[in-house]
């Protein structure tokens, strides 16, 4: 049986993870933090520790065969901390996995990787990056770094585009374009468990929205196969007020991109 390891396993989506994966028969290490995480059932396979530390990674990647990364800063915040735990963190888990023989990776990109994208163009998954900010320039980064280690290692990497993924339905205008359902996540985080030869891939982790800012329709690699769709909530959203400024609306990260955003009359040579 596959040995799978979850790091991130007491965030948002590690939780729901750790609930669904063990469901499906999933042979599952899942690693918090720094605090320890409460076992859900007698004899759970649980840690926890700074993913910094080589002996915490050593710990997590003992006898694993595919690790899905979802550990690291989640949302905006000073360069030095997004380095921290999104660079030197990821660093450090995949020399693990070198020193372990993982077999694959699954790393949790974003859709903030592509945040200064206009609100009205669709994505391909050879779309340009376009960062909506340091976090969203972390993800560029694992997905290299997940690139590199395939082509130097031969350790097979996953990137999963990952949207807004709650565990409850959209709650916003932008939701509706960028919104992934509990069941598409699971069955985004089984198919990059389970799919054979995937070498190194990139897959949108959303949806199958009508307002999707992202072109599902050419496939990926996994063969993963969304099917909830945010716009049963759509009649409910559009009738609020939308709260995201004009700069938000106009890109495809929202609030990310109108953080720190240099208006154009202030841009150099503009005066």
């Amino acid at each position: 049986m596959t040995k799978v390891a979850l790091s991130g396993a007491g965030g948002n989506v590690g939780r729901i993870l750790r609930v669904e994966l063990q469901k499906r028969g999933v042979d599952l290490r899942s690693a918090g933090g720094s605090k320890p995480l409460e076992p859900l059932h007698p004899g759970e396979d649980v840690m926890h520790g700074d993913l910094r530390e080589p002996a915490v990674v050593d710990r997590l990647l003992d006898s694993v065969d595919v690790l899905v990364h979802m550990a690291g800063t989640s949302v905006e915040r000073p360069l030095p901390e997004i380095i921290e735990n999104n660079l030197r963190g990821l660093y450090e888990v995949y020399e693990g996995a070198r020193r372990h023989g993982v077999r694959r990776v699954v790393f949790a990109s974003s859709n903030h990787a592509f945040g200064m994208h206009a609100t009205d163009s669709k994505l391909k998954l050879d779309a340009e990056f376009r960062p909506d900010g340091f976090y969203g320039l972390s993800k560029v980064w694992g997905e290299a770094m997940a690139r590199m280690y395939w082509d130097k290692h031969g350790i097979e990497g996953v990137s999963l585009r990952i949207g807004t993924t709650m565990g409850r339905p959209p709650e916003n205008f932008r939701q509706l374009s960028t919104w992934m359902g509990t069941d598409d996540l699971v069955q985004l985080v089984m198919r990059s468990i389970e799919a054979e030869n995937v070498g190194y891939a990139a897959v949108w982790g959303v949806s199958a929205n009508t307002r999707s800012y992202y072109d599902l329709d050419e496939g990926n690699t996994i063969g993963y196969r969304p099917v909830q769709n945010a716009e049963q909530w759509a009649g409910e959203i559009l009738a609020q007020p939308n709260p995201l400024d004009a700069v938000a609306q106009r890109f495809q990260g929202g609030a990310f991109a109108s953080m720190d955003y240099t208006p154009p009359e202030r841009r150099p040579g503009r005066g």
